[in-house]
Order: structure tokens, then sequence, then C-alpha cells
């Protein structure tokens, strides 16, 4: 049986720990193997991954427990069925685990602009309805 990422020795697991959606997205068009809860193993190539785990493969090797695999063109696994993936030894995690999202400058400076609650802030506040802003659909014009 292949090492998974975790017995990769450059593996910085806190890394992975918080962004494992991330990871994943940069794996697509790599084939892997996923084990499911149920036992069912799974070989093929990533084509998508949501944020919620759920995976998309083609050309897909299905081997249920204790039966005989199924060659299937494509499959879609709920992300919460998943209990491992099996990813390639050639893949190389080194530049993959590397973080290369652009980071927010100042976030704390920009929520203080807009003016809190309502959006239409600016420098002299105004964050509220203020000055007879609408409050909700209204109790109606009684004709």
């Amino acid at each position: 049986m292949r090492a998974g990422i975790r017995d990769h020795p450059f593996f910085p697991s806190e890394l992975l720990a918080d962004q494992p959606y991330s990871f994943l997205m940069k794996c697509a068009n790599e084939t892997v193997t996923i084990e499911l809860k149920n036992g069912t193993i799974l070989h093929g190539t990533i084509t998508s991954v949501s944020p919620q785990m759920n995976t998309s493969l083609r050309t897909v090797k299905m081997t249920p427990k204790g039966r005989d695999p199924i060659s299937l063109d494509t499959i879609n696994i709920r992300g919460s069925t998943i209990r491992y993936y099996i990813l390639p030894d050639s893949l190389p995690l080194d530049t993959l685990l590397v973080d290369d999202a652009p980071k927010p400058k100042n976030k704390a400076r920009k929520e203080a602009d807009r003016g809190g609650r309502g959006g239409r802030g600016g420098p002299r506040g105004g964050g509220g309805r203020g000055r007879g802003g609408g409050r909700g659909r209204g109790r109606g014009r009684g004709f």
C-alpha cells in the first residue's frame, strides 16, 4: 500500500489541517485513491473538489468492500463519506503546501471605514439607518 500524505517526510501537518480544501483543489488532474468510510476504494483522476470536500473523479475504478471492481466514467463523492485520500508518491507536496493566496492587508481598517452595520459609512460614520432610512417593507398605506 502506498504511503499517504501524512507519511511524507516534508509534510507540515499544521498547513493541511488549516486548508485541506485549497490543497486538494491544487491536486486537480492528479490520479488519487480514495477510501470511503464504508470500505469502498475509488481510484481515479480528480476533476473538482468543493469546500465541503465533495470530490468529482473521472476514469474511475470503484472497488466495493468484498466485491469485484467496477469501471466508471465519472463519480461524485460526498465529502462526509470520505475516510482518506491516498496521494501519488510523485506529487510535489513541498510546492503544493505553500500558501500562495493573497493575504488581506488591513481588514480592521476597511471595517472601520465602512461604518458598521449599514454599510454606507465613510469618514463621518453613518453606519446605521440615519435620517429616515427604510424600516423594512412598511405597514401599508391603508387602501
